[in-house]
C-alpha cells in the first residue's frame, strides 16, 4: 500500500495570538473532512511576536506533531519568514501562505488539491472579490495590473501567495538567492503548468492587520524593481525627451529675443526660476529611481541570511536543523536559515 500523499501548510504569524488556533482548527478539520486522505504538516513562521502567540503554538504543537514552529530572532518581514516556511516543508504540495487571519479561506484549499491533482504544478487563488474599502481595492487592483504590464513574465493579476505548488516548484525556488523574495513572481517566474481559482477575500474578523502602509510600499516597489527594469527605462526616455524640450524651448527664446529685441520684459528670469526647481525635483526622483535599485543590489550582494531561527518545535530532528539560540551568549550564536 503507497504511502498518503502529504500536504504542506504554511502560515506566517506576527503578533495574531487572537487568530493562531481559530487557524489551526480550520486545517484540521479540512483534513478530517474533505482532504481526510491526505497527511499534512501545517508550519507557523512566527516573526517574533511579543504577545501569547509562541505560547499558544507551542501548546498545540505539544498535542500535535502535525504542527511545526519556526520562531525567527526578529522581525525579517512577512515575506521572508513566508519564504523560509515554505523551504522547510516537507510536503508533495505545498499552499505557500495560508493567514492566521483566514483571509484567504481555507475552504478554497479543496479545490486547489484538486487541479493540483489533476496535473497543474502550481494553482493560484484569485481574489475576484474583496471584502474591504473601495480605496485600497482600487490601489490594489491598479498595482497588479502594473506589476504585470512592466514584468518580463506573465504575472497573474489579482493572485498573492495563496497558492499551492507542486515539491518540484519548492525545488526549484530553492535554487533563487534573493534577498528579499517577491514570492509569488519567483513562483510565476518558474513556469510549469498552472491554473487559477477564484474566491472572495475576507474581511479580518479578529485583531488588525499588521501590513501598515509603509510596508506595503516597500513590497510592492520591491515587486516591481525585482521583475523589472522598466522604471529606469522609463527615467532614461524621460530625461531624453525632456533635454530635447529644453533644447526646442532655447531655440524658441533665441528666436523671439531677436524678432522682440529688449522688449520683452525681465527676459529669462521667471524661466530660470521654473527651470532650476524643476530639473532639481526631476534629477531627485531619478536618483530614488537609481538608489532602489542600488539598494537592491547592495543588500543582494552582501550574502545575509534569509532569517535568523531562534528555535525550530516539531521538525525532524534527523534533517539539517540550525542550532538554537543560547540565551547566554546574548544571541551570538544563531541559526541561520
Amino acid at each position: 500500500m503507497s504511502a498518503r500523499k502529504k500536504i504542506s501548510i504554511v502560515t506566517p504569524c506576527f503578533n495574531e495570538e487572537l487568530n493562531v488556533t481559530a487557524c489551526y482548527l480550520a486545517v484540521k478539520a479540512l483534513f478530517e473532512g474533505p482532504l481526510a486522505k491526505y497527511d499534512y504538516e501545517h508550519v507557523f513562521c512566527d516573526n517574533d511576536s511579543s504577545d501569547n502567540t509562541v505560547l499558544l503554538l507551542k501548546g498545540l504543537a505539544a498535542q500535535d506533531p502535525r504542527v511545526k514552529i519556526i520562531v525567527n530572532a526578529r522581525n525579517f518581514g512577512a515575506l521572508r519568514s513566508n519564504y523560509n516556511g515554505v523551504l522547510a516543508t516537507s510536503g508533495d504540495a505545498v499552499l505557500v501562505f495560508l493567514p492566521a487571519d483566514l483571509q484567504d479561506p481555507p475552504e478554497v484549499i479543496p479545490e486547489l488539491v484538486k487541479h493540483w491533482e489533476e496535473g497543474n504544478e502550481i494553482v493560484y487563488g484569485i481574489r475576484a472579490e474583496r471584502e474591504e474599502g473601495i480605496l485600497m481595492r482600487t490601489a490594489r487592483s491598479i498595482f497588479y495590473r502594473l506589476v504585470r504590464g512592466m514584468a518580463d513574465i506573465d504575472v497573474p493579476v489579482d493572485a498573492g501567495e495563496f497558492q499551492l505548488i507542486d515539491r518540484k516548484v519548492v525545488e526549484t525556488l530553492r535554487q533563487y538567492e534573493d534577498y528579499y523574495p517577491y514570492i509569488r513572481g519567483m513562483i510565476a517566474s518558474c513556469g510549469f503548468k498552472r491554473v487559477g481559482v477564484p474566491y472572495t477575500w475576507k474581511a479580518r474578523e479578529r485583531g488588525y492587520s499588521k501590513a501598515q502602509l509603509y510596508s506595503l510600499i516597500d513590497q510592492a516597489l520591491n515587486a516591481i524593481i525585482s521583475l523589472s527594469n522598466v522604471p529606469m527605462r522609463l527615467c532614461m526616455f524621460f530625461g531624453f525627451g525632456v533635454a530635447a524640450l529644453s533644447i526646442l524651448f532655447g531655440v524658441f527664446g533665441f528666436v523671439m529675443n531677436m524678432l522682440y529685441y529688449q522688449q520683452l520684459a525681465a527676459p529669462g528670469v521667471p524661466t530660470l526660476i521654473v527651470a532650476v526647481f524643476f530639473f532639481s525635483g526631476l534629477q531627485l526622483f531619478f536618483f530614488g529611481v537609481l538608489g532602489e535599485y542600488i539598494s537592491a543590489i547592495h543588500f543582494q550582494v552582501r550574502k545575509r541570511p534569509l532569517v535568523v531561527e531562534r528555535e525550530r518545535i516539531n521538525f525532524d530532528k534527523s534533517a539539517e536543523e540550525p542550532p538554537k539560540v543560547d540565551a547566554s551568549s546574548n544571541g551570538k550564536h544563531m541559526a541561520v536559515a
